[in-house]
C-alpha cells in the first residue's frame, strides 16, 4: 500500500483488522499518546496485541509489514514481554504483545496492592508490573473485549511507600558512596532515577495510572529536578548539596 494511502481516522482500525485475524490474538487496543489525544503529528502508534496461551511473532511477521519483530521473551521476558517495530503506511508503529494470563494475574494483584518493579529498555526507573493494568484503564479497544479497571485502593495506599522507600535508597547510595569520590555521572544518574521513583509514588498515591516515562515528572510537578541536576559538577560538597536539595524537592511533594 502506497505511503497515505489510509487516513489518519481510518488507520487504527486497518491495523487492528490485520492484527485481529491473527491466530490467538483475543484483543487489539490502541495505546500511548494517541489514545490518550496528547500526540503530535510526529507521534508514533502504538498498539497492543492480547493473546491467551500462546502466540506465534512469525504470523506477525507473515503480514509483510518492514521492521523488527521479537520472540515472546525477546525485550526481557516480564510483563513486557516483546513486540515489534515496523512501518505501516508509512508510519512508524510499535506492536507489543500482552499475554491476558499474566494481565489478568498482575490486575489481581494490583487489587490486593502488590506489584513488583521490572527494568525495561528506555526507562530510566524501570516499570511497575501494573503497567499492564494500567493499560488496561487507558487504552482504546479497538477488536474483542478487555476489562477497564478503576485504579485500585489497596495499590493506591501500598505502592506510594514502595516507590519512596526506592528513592531515598538511591539518594542515600550517591549520598554515601558517589558523592565524596566526587563522581558526578553517579551522582546525577541517581538523582534522575529518584525523581522518577518519586513521581511514581505521587501518582500512586493520586490514584493516576502511568503507562510510561515521557510526561512522568510533569505530571508530578518534579519539574524542578530539572534546576538540580543542572547544578552537578565534579565537587564533592556541591555533589552532597544536589543531593540534599533533591530529598528536600522530592519530601515536598
Amino acid at each position: 500500500m502506497r505511503t497515505g494511502a489510509v487516513t489518519d481516522e481510518r488507520f487504527p482500525s486497518y491495523v487492528a483488522e490485520q492484527l485481529a485475524v491473527l491466530p490467538g490474538v483475543q484483543a487489539v487496543t490502541l495505546g500511548g499518546s494517541r489514545a490518550q489525544g496528547t500526540h503530535t503529528p510526529q507521534s508514533d502508534w502504538d498498539f497492543a496485541l492480547y493473546y491467551r496461551g500462546t502466540f506465534d511473532p512469525d504470523e506477525l511477521r507473515s503480514v509483510g509489514w518492514p521492521g523488527q519483530v521479537s520472540e515472546l521473551g525477546g525485550w526481557g521476558g516480564g510483563v513486557f514481554n516483546g513486540g515489534a517495530w515496523l512501518t505501516v503506511d508509512g508510519r512508524s508503529v510499535d506492536v507489543h504483545y500482552r499475554d491476558l494470563d499474566v494481565v489478568e494475574h498482575e490486575l489481581a494483584e494490583a487489587r490486593a496492592g502488590r506489584f513488583r518493579w521490572e527494568p525495561l529498555m528506555f526507562h530510566l526507573a524501570g516499570i511497575p508490573s501494573y503497567l499492564v493494568v494500567s493499560e488496561l484503564a487507558v487504552n482504546k479497544v479497538l477488536y474483542g473485549e478487555l476489562p477497564r479497571p478503576a485504579y485500585p485502593s489497596e495499590l493506591r495506599r501500598h505502592a506510594p511507600g514502595v516507590w519512596r522507600e526506592r528513592a531515598a535508597m538511591t539518594l542515600g547510595y550517591a549520598k554515601g558512596n558517589f558523592a565524596p569520590r566526587a563522581q558526578a555521572a553517579e551522582v546525577a544518574g541517581a538523582l534522575v532515577t529518584a525523581a522518577m521513583y518519586t513521581a511514581h509514588a505521587v501518582l500512586a498515591g493520586r490514584g493516576e495510572w502511568v503507562t510510561n516515562e515521557k510526561r512522568l515528572l510533569d505530571r508530578a510537578g518534579l519539574r524542578a529536578i530539572d534546576a538540580v541536576v543542572a547544578g552537578v559538577r565534579p565537587d564533592a560538597e556541591v555533589l552532597a548539596h544536589t543531593v540534599a536539595e533533591a530529598e528536600a524537592l522530592f519530601a515536598a511533594v
